[in-house]
């Protein structure tokens, strides 16, 4: 099975190097990942380096905390698809979700969908910030919320700049609840060949990690 279409091969770190971006997308095309995950400053850097080759360029939006104001998020969406972005990976906004605001996090969702204009999406809910109730609630507002866009959407667990990363046990939970017309994201804290295929058999089709690489000459051994 080719493995290397579920990886968002991820560099978020904030004092991250050109020369460190450039290998990113190396990487990528030499593994054929599915896309690099970086910050909005890299997309024009990543799509030139990555022109000519299937690999996408993924971003974030209200990252990492998820707490900016719905307009900054929007904006922030469409300038990162007028750069260049293929893909989205937005923060959701816990406090409101907390706050039973479920309307709030419903319509932010539905206006960053519009905005990245047909694009995939993936919204992070970060998991570890969550009782299972939330989580449940959380997955069913996304379903809701991107009915029609759902083979383009995916609920994503974590930012990696959180108290946690994904889980089995969450990642189970969401795939439930979404269903199969939607996809689900694992990420954070994976790092070899067993912990990648427990979040594939757990329901995952999209894998984000910095240690992309270091797994897949894992699972060809």
């Amino acid at each position: 099975m080719n493995y290397s279409k579920y990886f968002d091969h991820t560099l978020l770190k904030m004092d991250c190097t050109d020369e460190q971006i450039i290998k990113l997308c190396e990487e990528a095309k030499q593994y054929d990942f599915k896309s690099v995950c970086v910050n909005p400053g890299y997309i024009p850097l990543c799509k030139k380096l990555l022109e000519g080759s299937d690999v996408k360029v993924c971003t974030v939006i209200g990252f990492p905390l998820g707490a900016t104001s719905t307009a900054s998020k929007v904006f922030e969406t469409k300038q990162a698809i007028k750069d260049g972005a293929d893909e989205v990976d937005m923060v959701i906004n816990v406090s409101r979700l907390k706050a039973h605001d479920d309307a709030y996090v419903e319509n932010e969702i539905k206006l960053i969908r519009k905005a990245s204009k047909g694009k995939v999406l993936k919204v992070i809910i970060e998991t570890c910030n969550l009782t299972d109730e939330e989580k449940v609630r959380v997955c069913k507002i996304v379903r809701h919320a991107c009915a029609r866009q759902a083979s383009t959407t995916y609920v994503k667990t974590s930012t990696g700049f959180s108290c946690g990363g994904a889980t089995v046990s969450d990642v189970k939970l969401m795939r439930k609840i979404v269903g199969k017309k939607f996809g689900v994201k694992a990420s954070g804290g994976i790092h070899n060949a067993e912990e990648f295929l427990s979040m594939v058999k757990a329901g995952a089709n999209r894998i984000g990690a910095s240690s992309s690489v270091s797994i897949m000459e894992g699972l060809d051994k």
